[in-house]
């Protein structure tokens, strides 16, 4: 751990140099009303600029564009080395059995060395109208104008058929940004979406400008909005979006990434129908905080943002990097949620864990309490500690190098899994108590641990990434799904909280002990009952090839599951925005659910082929023809599209 550190704070120390010798003065705006920046490097803060930390904290939409130089450098090789042949499939929407096709276009053909731009669907998000069951809208990063952009889906007849809606996201208003009419914005993403109390549903959309590197336009600004769905749920979306936050610059200091939204449904709550949202904020400092901001009128104009993440004695390792904030100053992942009575609970990663022995590079997950409608918070209380999953490059062939690379390699010899994992907190109230429950990811756990052969080894000096001993061993290291309950209101939570292997396994089935659970979403029903949704490698020989499925538990007392698959066959690994050797490197970093009587799972599925132009065709003379391909790993290349389904809630 100490190594990994050191390295942090090098960067930290050399990027609080050049702020101070650097700093350029400059606004961010929010909600309309002007307040000071943080302050700007001059030169631009650029993704080698940030520390080992910032980059493997930045979300996924983010990072793959920061890193897109190399992958498009490595797609163009990938035509070389694939086999075509020629197919009658239009990519046209088809269900799986009865996994149901959300997203209905048609699968662009893109390039061959453009896999997924175009085409791909990722960390689709997905919520119930909880007045008027069978009402559902849901979210995704959508690729197909050939960068991410937010889309929206809606279904009424219980999530049997969808229909599309565009959320208008192309541009805002331009006062905030340097006084013009309007602002426009190169790509968007990191949806989530909710409903109130008055049937209206809300989608977060983060936007930003891709800077120069990936564009030749300087501007560098981004933005979150929250766009509202009056009266037509889902069906269509008011325009313009409120701001949660704006910030204008062409050299930036901060970044504001990986939003996420709830709304208060509580009816005869103090701040009924209030809509939060909370996301990372990243500093030139180093720092890399939790903020959170508000609107008490239904997501027009929000609060000026609060910091979230503030101090807590387990914040032993700053880092090295700016404390103006407070000791918690690295942390990512956060996920806003409400109580009855009002209580803003947020849970998220905290990173400024010590070290307990030698080898030993565990996290902990953190909940933060605001008792005044998210105007202020108290200091973060533990909800666990966890352990991350291992740096790629080590297991996987040197695939997926630099700080945001961990992925989730499969056993034996193989070198396919390659595409950024991560684990992350999802909370929830108990309906019929009042408990908080947060569910969250270990690489380390009850199944998982030294004496199974997975031993923690500190971390990689090259880039920061975990180590361990037992990644590619049958029945060592394996992902697992946990849980935290706390009985009185978030003060303490339960249990051995210090010790992963001590904590409570939701992914317990017989085939789930030494195999891997991860990408989890967590709702209760209105009668008690937990449900968790999630990928999983239980099924067949998924543990070795790498392969997927999805899968439900639940439970009605908290403490035995009752697991049952959801998808109707198993999803082969992404070949989508693929690397040298055609494995794909991002997938997206979560997925949803909500929940009825019923559940309503929603993921990214890798099933339906992914086309390209015949070679040879397109030509004068020879008319252009589609056709399926290998892709450079020896995989027939597929699509990630976004399914769902209405799945029973077994009980054991």
């Amino acid at each position: 751990m100490r190594s990994f550190f050191q390295r942090r704070s090098r960067v930290s120390i050399l990027l609080s140099v050049i702020a101070l010798t650097l700093v350029i003065g400059g606004f961010t705006f929010f909600g309309g009303a002007i307040a000071p920046t943080h302050t700007a490097l001059a030169s631009g803060l650029t993704y080698s600029q940030l520390s080992p930390l910032q980059k493997r904290l930045l979300s996924g939409l983010l990072s793959s564009e920061f890193t897109s130089q190399g992958l498009r450098t490595a797609t163009t090789n990938t035509a070389a080395h694939s086999n075509y042949s020629p197919t009658s499939d239009n990519g046209c929407p088809q269900n799986l059995g009865n996994n149901i096709r959300v997203n209905s276009n048609c699968l662009n053909v893109a390039d061959s060395n453009q896999q997924g731009r175009g085409q791909a669907q990722a960390e689709p998000t997905i919520a119930e109208n909880p007045f008027h069951p069978g009402y559902l809208v849901a979210g995704s990063n959508d690729y197909r104008t050939g960068d991410s952009n937010c889309y929206s889906e809606f279904s009424h007849d219980n999530g049997k058929t969808w229909s599309e809606t565009a959320i208008p996201a192309g541009f805002s208003n331009g006062a905030n940004f340097g006084g013009v009419e309007r602002e426009y914005w190169q790509t968007s993403g990191n949806t989530s979406v909710a409903w109130d109390t008055k049937g209206n549903a809300y989608l977060n959309c983060e936007a930003f400008m891709r800077g120069p590197g990936a564009t030749n336009n300087p501007d560098l600004s981004s933005a979150f909005y929250v766009f509202r769905s009056t009266g037509t749920a889902g069906a269509s979306w008011d325009f313009m979006g409120g701001p949660a936050v704006e910030t204008y610059t062409q050299d930036p200091g901060v970044i504001e990434d990986k939003p996420y939204m709830t709304v208060d449904d509580h009816i005869g709550s103090p701040f009924q129908d209030r809509v939060y949202v909370a996301w990372t904020h990243f500093s030139a400092d180093g720092s890399v905080y939790i903020d959170e901001s508000y609107s008490a009128d239904y997501g027009k104009t929000f609060s000026k943002p609060v910091t979230v993440s503030n101090s807590n004695p387990l914040c032993v390792n700053t880092l090295e990097a700016g404390t103006a904030h407070g000791t918690c100053n690295g942390n990512e992942f956060a996920q806003p949620f409400t109580a009855p009575d009002g209580t803003l609970y947020i849970a998220y990663d905290n990173f400024n864990a010590g070290s307990n022995f030698p080898g030993d590079n565990h996290f902990q997950v953190f909940l933060s309490k605001s008792q005044d409608g998210g105007k202020s918070f108290g200091s973060p209380v533990l909800v666990g500690t966890y352990n991350e999953f291992p740096d790629c490059p080590p297991s996987q062939g040197g695939q997926n190098p630099g700080e945001e690379g961990t992925c989730l390699p499969e056993k034996g010899v193989t070198e396919n899994a390659v595409f950024r994992t991560t684990n992350y907190p999802v909370g929830n109230i108990d309906p019929t108590n009042g408990h908080i429950v947060v569910t969250y990811g270990s690489y380390i756990n009850k199944y998982s641990n030294p004496a199974n052969g997975c031993v923690p080894q500190g971390f990689d000096a090259a880039d920061g990434g975990e180590l361990y001993a037992g990644v590619k061993t049958v029945g060592a290291c394996n992902n697992k799904i946990l849980e935290s309950i706390s009985t009185n209101g978030g003060a303490s939570f339960n249990g051995k909280i210090n010790d992963p292997t001590a904590m409570p396994v939701v992914t317990d089935a017989p085939g789930q002990k030494f195999t891997d659970q991860w990408f989890h979403w967590a709702a209760f029903t209105r009668s008690g009952k937990l449900v968790v949704t999630y990928y999983d490698r239980q099924y067949g020989n998924d543990e070795i090839t790498g392969m997927m499925d999805f899968s439900l538990s639940a439970s009605r007392d908290l403490q035995h599951f009752a697991t049952s698959r959801v998808t109707t066959s198993s999803m082969p690994l992404p070949t989508q925005f693929p690397d040298a050797q055609g494995n794909s490197i991002f997938y997206g970093d979560y997925t949803g659910l909500a929940v009825d009587t019923a559940a309503h799972p929603i993921w990214t599925d890798t099933r339906n082929k992914d086309l390209s132009v015949c070679p040879g065709t397109g030509a004068p003379g020879i008319p252009p023809k589609v056709c399926a391909f290998t892709a450079a790993n020896g995989f027939p290349a597929n699509d990630q599209i976004v399914l769902t389904t209405t799945k029973d809630i077994p009980t054991p």
